[in-house]
């Protein structure tokens, strides 16, 4: 059976597999009430489009690196998600989950490497897909169901937004804006402060003191509200570390250096 590469394989996915009319005819998709892949996920990958609402309820940060991506920071630690019970539910209904979370267990995919066209693969490992007698088909008659097809414009949509999140970084990466982040957190009974790094955030000073010209670039391209999104969500940090020591899984912290 024909196969997507396997190497270098996205979050959460274990592998991953060209979804075929032959191959997958009976294959039905059911509605889960849980998400096990989510458990231990402390930050997912977003899109720019989300920056609004995601800044409502989770801090945004920038990985580091060459190449940095915008997060959404589900915990503070490795291993923590304190939105996401042991079993997998959400323990919060009022939640806004990442489009990155949504689209599995599937996403657009190239076949081969160098080729142009793009095709809707999926993580043969996930829950709640396959061939069996309850669910919804993702093939009727020998073509997509009205399910697959409202997947694949999900998909593509998502697709969109990664490009548009690209450049968004691209603007970003050219104007120099981003820096080493870190969040120190003190809290009574524990004499070392909790020192956060690893990411990175805005520089609100060089953003303050951009010229004319980039910021009108940066309004009239919509940059700007998405930065002060960002800079805004990084508060929510607090209340994640509030929600771990709640919980009891905030480890121990290290001497500041």
């Amino acid at each position: 059976m024909a196969s997507a590469p396997q190497q270098q394989l996205p979050l959460f996915y274990q592998a991953l597999e060209p979804l075929s009319s032959e191959a997958h005819a009976a294959f039905k998709m059911r509605q889960l009430t849980h998400a096990k892949f989510l458990v231990g996920q402390h930050a997912i990958p977003i899109t720019v489009d989300e920056f609004a609402l995601v800044q409502r309820r989770l801090p945004i940060v920038f990985t580091e690196g060459d190449d940095p991506v915008p997060l959404a920071l589900m915990g503070l630690n490795e291993g923590v998600n304190v939105f996401v019970a042991a079993d997998g539910t959400l323990t919060e209904n009022e939640m806004y989950i990442p489009a990155y979370i949504r689209r599995y267990p599937f996403m657009l995919a190239r076949l081969a490497p160098g080729a142009q066209e793009l095709s809707l693969c999926f993580d043969p490992t996930a829950e709640g897909i396959g061939a069996s007698e309850e669910g919804q088909p993702l093939f009727e008659e020998g073509q997509p169901s009205a399910v697959t097809k409202s997947i694949l414009e999900f998909n593509e949509s998502f697709e969109q937004a990664g490009a548009r999140t690209s450049q968004f970084m691209r603007d970003l990466k050219e104007l120099d804006l981003l820096m080493p982040g870190e969040t120190t957190i003190t809290t009574e009974g524990v004499e070392q402060p909790f020192v956060y790094r690893g990411f990175q955030i805005v520089n609100e000073e060089k953003l303050s003191e951009l010229r004319g010209d980039q910021l009108r670039k940066i309004h009239k391209n919509g940059m700007l509200p998405m930065l002060y999104a960002h800079l805004f969500s990084i508060s929510l940090m607090r209340e994640i570390f509030s929600r771990q020591m709640q919980l009891g899984l905030v480890p121990l912290p290290q001497p500041v250096n």
